[in-house]
C-alpha cells in the first residue's frame, strides 16, 4: 500500500503541472470557440474547420519532438547527463528544417474546401484563418522543444507557468482582433488566428528564457555548446517521434475529417459539433495528462533499469485514469446543458451539442486507457505499435463505422453529427484493447529477467 501511494503522489506531482497547461490550451480554444461565436455561427464554423486542417498539421510536427521526452527520460534515469544537449539541439535543427515546406502546405491547404461545396462566407474565412495561423507554426514547435526536454527530466513546473502566460496573451489578444479594439480591425473569427500566433510566439520566447536563466537546468549545459545536425541523434529523435505523429495524425484526422465532412450539412449542425468536442477536449486533459506522467516516469525507470516499478507505475497511471474517467462521464451526463450554454445561445445548435456529449461521456473510459496505455509505450520507446494499432483502430474501425452511420441509410436512416461520434466511440475501445495487449507484452519481455532473478536469489536464501 506504501508503495501504491507513493507511485500515486509521483505521478499526481508530475500530472498536475501537465494538467493545467494543457488546461490552458484548452481554455484558449474554449475562449477561441465563445469568442467567435459571439460574432456569428458562420465564425465560429471557420474557426472550427480551420483547426481541423492546421492542428493535424501542428499535432503530426509536435508528435515528432514528444520523442524528446522519452530519450531524455532515459538519459537522465542513466545518469547520462552529458549527452541531453545534444539531443535537445537536435530537435531544434528539425524545427529549422521542417518549418517552411510546413508553412507552404498550411498556406494552400484551403484549396481543399473547394472539393467539399462550403460555401463562400465560411470558406473565405477559414482560408484567412489558416493563412495567419500558419506564421505561428515554428514558434509552436519551438516551444514542444523546450517542453519535451523539461518534461523528460521530470520537471513539469515550467509547462504550467507558460501555459498560463498563454492565456493572459490569448484573452486580450482576441478581444482586440476578433472585435476591432485600440485601432485594430475588427476580424471576426479570424482575429482568432492573430491571437492564437501572438500566444506562440511569447510561449516560445518564455520556454528559451526559462531554460536558459533557471537553475533547474544549470547542469545539463544546454547552450555551453552548438552541435551542428548530427544524422545518428536526428534519426534516432525521428525514429522514436515518427510513430507517436503519425498516431496522434491518425486520431486528430478522424475529427478533423468530421469537421469536414459535416461542413455542406451547415454551419449550426459544425458549431454543434465543436461545441461538443471543444469540451470533450477538456476533458481528454486528465489522462492525457496522466498520459504524459507515465511517459516520463516509465522512461526514467527504464533507464535506470528498474522493470518492474516501470510496470508498477504504468498500471498506477492506468487504474487512476479510470477512476478520473467514471467520474467525469457522470459530470458530463448531468450537466451536459448548462455546459452548451456557455458556448452558444443558439437552442438548435444547444439541442444537438447535448446530443452529442451524452455520446462523448460514453467512450471517455476508452479514451483514458488508449491514451495512458499509449503514454507508457512511448516511456519504453515502443511507438510504432502505437501507430499501426491507431491507424487500424480510428480509421478502419471508428472512421468506417461513423461515415456508415452519420451520412448513409445503409444501417439505420442518416444520423448526421452522432453517427460519428458513434464511430469515435468504436474507435478508441478497439484502441484501448490493443494497446493495452501490447503493454501487457512489453511489461512480460521487460520483467522476465528481474522475476527470474528474484526467484534466483530467493531460491538461494533458502
Amino acid at each position: 500500500m506504501q508503495k501504491y501511494r507513493s507511485e500515486v503522489s509521483n505521478l499526481f506531482k508530475l500530472m498536475v503541472p501537465i494538467l493545467i497547461a494543457q488546461l490552458a490550451f484548452t481554455v484558449m480554444g474554449f475562449v477561441d470557440t465563445v469568442m467567435a461565436g459571439a460574432v456569428s455561427a458562420t465564425d465560429m464554423a471557420a474557426v472550427a474547420i480551420a483547426n481541423s486542417i492546421w492542428f493535424p498539421v501542428l499535432m503530426f510536427l509536435v508528435g515528432i519532438l514528444m520523442a524528446i521526452t522519452p530519450i531524455v527520460a532515459q538519459l537522465y534515469g542513466a545518469k547520462r547527463q552529458s549527452e541531453i544537449a545534444q539531443v535537445v539541439q537536435q530537435g531544434i535543427w528539425f524545427v529549422l528544417i521542417i518549418f517552411l515546406p510546413m508553412m507552404a502546405l498550411l498556406y494552400y491547404s484551403p484549396m481543399i474546401l473547394e472539393f467539399m461545396h462550403v460555401e463562400d462566407r465560411l470558406a473565405e474565412l477559414t482560408t484567412d484563418y489558416l493563412r495567419m495561423i500558419s506564421l505561428a507554426l515554428p514558434f509552436a514547435c519551438g516551444y514542444q522543444v523546450f517542453r519535451s526536454y523539461h518534461e523528460g527530466l521530470g520537471i513539469t513546473k515550467p509547462t504550467m507557468v507558460i501555459g498560463l502566460i498563454g492565456i493572459m496573451v490569448n484573452i486580450p489578444a482576441n478581444y482586440i482582433f476578433i472585435n476591432g479594439h485600440f485601432g485594430m480591425p475588427a476580424l471576426g473569427g479570424v482575429g482568432c488566428a492573430v491571437a492564437s500566433a501572438l500566444v506562440f510566439v511569447a510561449m516560445c520566447f518564455s520556454m528559451i528564457a526559462y531554460s536558459y536563466f533557471h537553475k533547474d537546468f544549470k547542469d545539463i549545459k544546454l547552450f555551453d555548446q552548438v552541435y551542428g545536425i548530427d544524422k545518428k541523434e536526428m534519426s534516432h529523435i525521428i525514429s522514436v517521434g515518427f510513430p507517436i505523429a503519425a498516431s496522434m495524425f491518425c486520431e486528430v484526422t478522424l475529427f478533423a475529417v468530421v469537421s469536414i465532412l459535416l461542413a455542406p450539412l451547415g454551419a449550426i449542425t459544425v458549431a454543434a459539433h465543436q461545441v461538443a468536442l471543444n469540451f470533450s477536449s477538456m476533458v481528454f486533459m486528465l489522462p492525457l495528462s496522466l498520459g504524459i506522467a507515465a511517459t516520463i516516469v516509465v522512461g526514467q525507470y527504464v533507464g535506470e533499469k528498474k522493470p518492474l516499478q516501470a510496470k508498477f507505475a504504468s498500471i498506477t497511471a492506468m487504474w487512476m485514469g479510470i477512476g478520473f474517467s467514471v467520474v467525469t462521464a457522470i459530470f458530463t451526463i448531468l450537466l451536459r446543458n448548462e455546459i452548451a450554454e456557455i458556448y452558444t445561445e443558439d437552442m438548435t445548435t444547444i439541442n444537438i451539442a447535448t446530443g452529442l456529449m451524452l455520446i462523448a461521456a460514453v467512450y471517455q473510459i476508452s479514451d483514458a486507457i488508449q491514451v495512458i496505455a499509449a503514454g507508457a509505450l512511448r516511456g519504453y520507446k515502443e511507438t510504432s505499435v502505437i501507430f499501426y494499432i491507431t491507424l487500424f483502430s480510428y480509421w478502419a474501425v471508428g472512421m468506417t463505422i461513423g461515415y456508415t452511420l452519420a451520412l448513409t441509410d445503409l444501417i439505420v436512416p442518416a444520423m448526421g453529427a452522432a453517427g460519428f461520434w458513434i464511430g469515435f466511440i468504436s474507435g478508441l475501445t478497439m484502441a484501448a484493447i490493443l494497446l493495452s495487449i501490447k503493454l501487457s507484452r512489453v511489461y512480460k519481455d521487460t520483467t522476465q529477467g528481474s522475476q527470474d532473478n528474484n526467484s534466483t536469489l530467493t531460491m538461494t536464501a533458502s
